[in-house]
């Protein structure tokens, strides 16, 4: 029994330590800002925010929505994120997005 659980343990930071490594790029990190206070944003809007190209935000989307960071959903011809739910995000919240 203990096997086992300790298989599932690190299977989970395995899961928690590649979630982190997606977030761990100072654009992405800002991203998941706008995202965490803006659900729903979509690429224009991210990237005028943001001060950065639509190219620039729609890679580190892609990239993110990959790796289960994010989802997308298409609205019209926009395609609009918001986060996956999961419990690490309610405790990176304030630590990413937290200024000062």
């Amino acid at each position: 029994m203990r096997n086992f659980q300790t298989k599932n343990i690190t299977k989970e930071f395995a899961f928690k330590a590649k979630l982190l490594k997606l977030a761990g790029e100072e654009a992405r990190i800002r991203i998941l800002c706008v995202l965490m206070e803006k659900p729903g944003s979509c690429v224009s809007a991210i990237a005028k925010e943001l001060n950065m190209s639509v190219a620039a935000i729609s890679h580190h989307l892609q990239l993110m929505q990959t790796g289960g960071l994010i989802k997308a959903e298409r609205k019209g011809k926009q395609v609009c994120y918001r986060l996956e739910k999961g419990a690490l995000f309610s405790h990176l919240r304030q630590f990413i997005c937290h200024k000062g």
